[in-house]
């Protein structure tokens, strides 16, 4: 079994809601077990946040999401300017582990695997992470 999906979305915050909800359905369809989900779609959220808030001259983004038996993989990508690799690994190190801003990516890394930040300078960054995927056998199918 393979999904792919494949969001163009505008940069405002209602369309992270929208990209948790079409996910989680798409994953609850797939029998994929409610804590890994959860997971998912809190990264997920996470992940369109990080992007509404910091594409600052974008005006769209996409999320690209591929699912097969055993593995979620998301791929959230704006189209703005991309960032300064070093000042984000700094920033990264930084961060203490009660700001209030800036624990988005630390979330990310705490629930999925193989987070990856690349900046594609004046073609905008992406957001990449992996899921390991568990099925639930009592969900119908």
């Amino acid at each position: 079994m393979k999904l792919s999906l494949v969001l163009c979305l505008p940069r405002d915050a209602e369309t992270a809601r929208l990209t948790r909800e079409v996910l989680d359905a798409s994953l609850t369809a797939l029998r994929v077990a409610a804590d890994t989900r959860s997971d998912i779609t809190l990264a997920l959220g996470e992940a369109c946040a990080n992007v509404i808030q910091h594409a600052d001259s974008s005006d769209e983004y996409e999320v690209r999401v591929r699912l097969t038996n055993s593995l979620c993989v998301v791929e959230v990508v704006d189209t703005g300017r991309g960032f300064d690799s070093a000042t984000l690994g700094q920033a990264r190190a930084d961060q203490a582990a009660t700001a209030e801003h800036g624990r988005g990516l630390q979330i990310i890394d705490a629930l999925a695997e193989n987070l990856q930040i690349t900046s594609r300078p004046l073609h905008g960054a992406m957001i990449r992470f992996e899921k390991p995927l568990e099925l639930d056998p009592r969900l119908a199918v």
